[in-house]
């Protein structure tokens, strides 16, 4: 079906070819007949039509129908449902399978997780990229359990096992892919997370931190001991923060452990350790082995529980700088968060060096952003009552070929970084952290993602579930 400028596609027409084929050809599919493929292609390569014709009866062995449609609708339904990557990437493998397909083309166009799902008379695939679900494939449900088994395979889970949730890894070169199995109502379901091994591009100094909040970082991971803690949703960019860190601090006049599930990245001289909680090896056991290992920096990768906030806490003390992250929405709500735990408010304020909190938001693409004035009830009324003085106007997404008509190109991080320093301190121990937000000078993540939004460099719908927050 053709919109006013650009046609849409089902998923299954997606799947009658790859991007490969639909960017070579310029051409993308129209509708199957029962021994006839029609396609639409760009009306500047009516010249070509019967060699290209020709060419895709060939190759798809079936009679193909080819009708010309305007160069710019074609090239915006390309970019929408077949992005081609930049870069050539092989996989370390014979035969390329539907999964390793779908392993490439993820690869290819970024994507950092693929979801493989499983419903009553269909399943789908569908890949995240830039922190947005893309459906990509159809399944049929005579083919999936198929598909289940070679993943289960390659990832050393066991495939007579459908009961129970199941974590898996599979190894390439150049990069990883954590798998985990969920059962369902119909089926097993599976999320494939793909982790990139290289950290020598990773820079503490170009994360998205400000001057200010860089000096009060770079000055607290110096620190001989103390606790830094990194908070947000998963998939705000916890991870890629702590690895920057330890590239950042990783000398030879330092011994650096970490217990991580999973590792992400190897960095070279540090030791790091994968968590295995099917053998007894969590968080708090190998933070207790690390105590005797000599270290002088300790990364976890997640405080989740009572148990390990105080081993973390008990590391502090006895001279190591502990880095870990931890799921909540704010700097100070992750204090609250330490409290609730249990770990004594005057533990927290001795400890605790800093507490930062991040998210990811897309950035406009600079070649198709609209300006539009600004329309104080687009924003939310909570925000509005902070009194904050709106900008005349700001940008909005369109899409063009330069950004997959998605609008955005890239994601930036924002940071709140909360630094323990005295006057925090004493509101920590006296409970009144959070009443004295506004007294502590603390840079927020709304007012942050709304500084974006003034320098023309994100959307008001790309903030607006942080705003709301304020």
């Amino acid at each position: 079906m053709a919109s006013s400028d650009y046609i849409e596609l089902s998923v299954e027409l997606q799947q009658l070819i790859s991007a490969e084929e639909a960017n070579h050809f310029s051409i993308v599919p129209k509708s199957i007949l029962e021994n006839t493929y029609a396609f639409y292609i760009d009306d500047s390569r009516i010249q070509e039509i019967n060699t290209v014709q020709q060419d895709l009866t060939l190759l798809y062995d079936r009679s193909v129908s080819l009708e010309p449609i305007d160069k710019n609708v074609l090239q915006k339904t390309l970019s929408i449902y077949y992005r081609s990557g930049n870069e050539h990437i092989e996989l370390p493998t014979g035969n390329t399978n539907f999964l390793e397909g779908l392993i490439l083309e993820a690869r290819k166009i970024n994507a950092s997780d693929i979801h493989i799902e499983t419903y009553s008379k269909d399943a789908r695939v569908r890949m995240r990229i830039d922190g947005h679900l893309i459906e990509k494939n159809k399944i049929d449900k005579s083919d999936y359990a198929e598909l289940i088994n070679q993943i289960k395979i390659k990832s050393k889970l066991n495939i007579t096992e459908k009961r129970l949730p199941q974590d898996g890894r599979i190894e390439y070169e150049g990069f990883d892919i954590r798998v985990s199995i969920l059962p369902t109502h119909y089926g097993e379901n599976v999320v494939m997370r793909i982790l990139g091994k290289d950290a020598s591009n990773l820079n503490i100094k170009s994360l998205g931190l400000g001057d200010k909040d860089l000096s009060v970082y770079l000055e607290n991971i110096k620190k001989p001991n103390g606790i830094i803690l990194i908070s947000g949703p998963t998939g705000s960019g916890k991870t890629t923060t702590l690895y920057a860190t330890l590239k950042h601090v990783n000398v030879t006049e330092k011994k650096i452990v970490t217990v991580e599930d999973p590792i992400e990245y190897t960095l070279k001289g540090i030791n790091q350790v994968q968590l295995r909680e099917d053998i007894g090896l969590d968080f708090t056991t190998a933070l207790k082995s690390f105590l005797r290992q000599d270290p002088d920096i300790i990364m976890l990768g997640e405080i989740r529980d009572a148990k390990t906030a105080q081993m973390a806490i008990r590391a502090s003390l006895t001279g190591h700088l502990v880095l870990s992250t931890i799921h909540t929405n704010s700097s100070i709500g992750t204090i609250s968060r330490l409290e609730d735990m249990g770990i004594p408010s005057f533990l927290i304020a001795e400890t605790l060096n800093l507490s930062v909190a991040q998210r990811l938001l897309r950035l406009l693409c600079k070649d198709c952003c609209v300006k539009v004035n600004t329309d104080p009830n687009d924003f939310p009324s909570s925000f509005r009552d902070t009194a904050i003085e709106l900008p005349a106007y700001h940008y909005q997404a369109k899409g063009c070929s330069s950004c997959y008509f998605t609008g955005y190109v890239g994601r930036s991080a924002i940071y709140e970084v909360l630094n323990i320093n005295g006057d925090v301190a004493k509101h920590i121990k006296n409970g009144t952290i959070e009443k004295a937000s506004e007294h502590i000078a603390l840079e927020t993540l709304p007012f942050k993602a709304f500084e974006l939004l003034k320098k023309g460099e994100t959307s008001l719908d790309e903030i607006y579930p942080l705003l709301i927050q304020a």
